[in-house]
């Protein structure tokens, strides 16, 4: 392990003005994304759908890196050049999505645990050759009646962190992702709460692992009322929250944090970063979204060749607005002002 090496990447992952795209979706999450465009969902529309991501007009000055899935870390664009080949001449990381999906945990009702920590070292090796040099894994935390249990959260945080300890000894620096989720109709009080207990196991395993925390980022669940929730959180409490959980929790020595969106809509989710990244913090807070940064740019496109530079034009102004966001300088005006 590299550790300069894993610290430059890291820090080049949340530099100032830049965040990451998701474009991890699974074959299943892709699919229904290209159903609410009426799109059957091949392999050549799906190489087309990242192309146009890809490849928009100054994609390298809003976007540090791409977290890519197995599939697509394959693909090449339609001159032929492999797209983590592509991203790294553009000035932009290759990442891939190395778990395989949250799954139930055994004996615990309506709880998971995300495998993938099997061959896990193989595939890095294999991933790291294909030019990925970050990967990511996702725990899914729910809350509800009597959930999450504090086996569960100590579950995940533990393969979170055998999963890190592989990445880095591989010279690829780890994501770190539990997502404490938006679903249900929990108060902000309730998410901060279980927010507050994840993050403190996640980093009581990373400690125990020996994580070498200058080479990782984190990439939580913004501290958020639930979906359903009768009364739900200005923006401004979300953003007080988040940090405050931030702050008890994460040590300054992790150089930066990347928010999932979380199902969130793209605007909420850049208003809340902009408001946290209105003070001095211990650490850069960007963003890592997929669906935030993608849906506009979806519908633009809509699956038709007339249309790529439309849904190109989109999604170069949705990463614009929320590179803003990073140095808190977003309004809401914005939005409606053009691309």
């Amino acid at each position: 392990m590299n550790r300069s090496e894993l610290a430059r990447i890291a820090r080049a992952m949340v530099a100032q003005g830049k965040g990451i795209l998701a474009a991890d979706e699974s074959s299943g999450t892709i699919k229904k994304r290209f159903d609410s465009i009426k799109l059957e969902s091949t392999e050549e529309a799906r190489r087309t759908y990242r192309e146009m991501l890809f490849t928009a007009p100054g994609v390298a000055e809003t976007i540090s890196g791409v977290i890519l899935y197995d599939e697509t870390i394959r693909q090449k664009t339609k001159d032929g050049v492999p797209f983590s080949d592509y991203l790294t001449k553009l000035g932009v990381i290759p990442g891939i999505k190395v778990d395989t999906g949250a799954k139930p945990l055994a004996g615990f009702p309506n709880e998971t645990i995300t495998e993938g920590l099997d061959g896990l070292r193989e595939r890095l090796v294999e991933y790291h050759k294909l030019g990925a040099r970050f990967a990511k894994w996702r725990a899914v935390i729910d809350i509800a009646d009597g959930i999450p249990t504090q086996f569960c959260i100590d579950a995940n945080a533990h393969a979170l962190a055998r999963y890190a300890a592989l990445c880095q000894e591989n010279g690829i620096v780890p994501i770190v992702e539990p997502e404490v989720l938006m679903d249900g109709g929990h108060s902000i009080e309730r998410c901060e709460e279980v927010t507050s207990r994840t993050l403190q196991s996640v980093f009581d395993q990373l400690f125990a692992h020996q994580i070498y925390l200058e080479g990782m980022v984190l990439k939580p669940n913004m501290v958020i009322s639930g979906k359903k929730a009768s009364n739900r959180a200005a923006p401004e409490a979300v953003a007080e929250a988040t940090l405050r959980v931030l702050k008890r929790h994460v040590p300054s020595a992790v150089p930066g944090i990347a928010f999932l969106s979380g199902g969130q809509s793209s605007e909420e989710a850049t208003l809340h970063l902009s408001l946290m990244n209105k003070g001095s913090l211990p650490w850069g807070l960007t963003f890592s979204y997929g669906r935030a940064l993608q849906d506009q740019a979806l519908k633009a496109w809509g699956g038709q060749a007339a249309t790529f530079g439309a849904g190109q034009k989109a999604f170069a102004k949705r990463a614009r607005l929320n590179s803003l966001a990073t140095s808190g300088k977003y309004q809401s005006a914005m939005e409606s002002q053009a691309a």
